[in-house]
């Protein structure tokens, strides 16, 4: 059973910095900084997640760029968020 009241909101979503990848020709890493306010068990929290990002795009305009980057960010928060609100188990009564 997952609990009623838990939530996971993406508050903002912002590309620190970016650059192309040291031995990768055409991959560009970079960080992604995340702010997330979950409600979990009773507890209100708000925090921030830097994330690892990076994306295969060669050469494109730098809002592409951004783009892909925030999309890559995007998924790593998909799963997360899948993780967040499976169901818990249940103790024996």
């Amino acid at each position: 059973m997952a609990y009623s009241n838990a939530l996971f909101e993406v508050k903002a979503c912002e590309v620190r910095y970016y650059g192309p990848h040291k031995t990768i020709a055409g991959r560009v890493t970079g960080v992604v900084r995340v702010t997330i306010h979950e409600r979990f068990m009773g507890n209100d929290t708000t925090y921030h997640l830097d994330l690892k990002v990076r994306a295969d795009v060669g050469s494109v305009s730098s809002a592409e760029v951004r783009t892909a980057l925030l999309a890559h960010a995007a998924h790593q928060l998909n799963r997360l968020k899948a993780r967040h609100t499976d169901k818990l188990p249940m103790a024996a009564e």
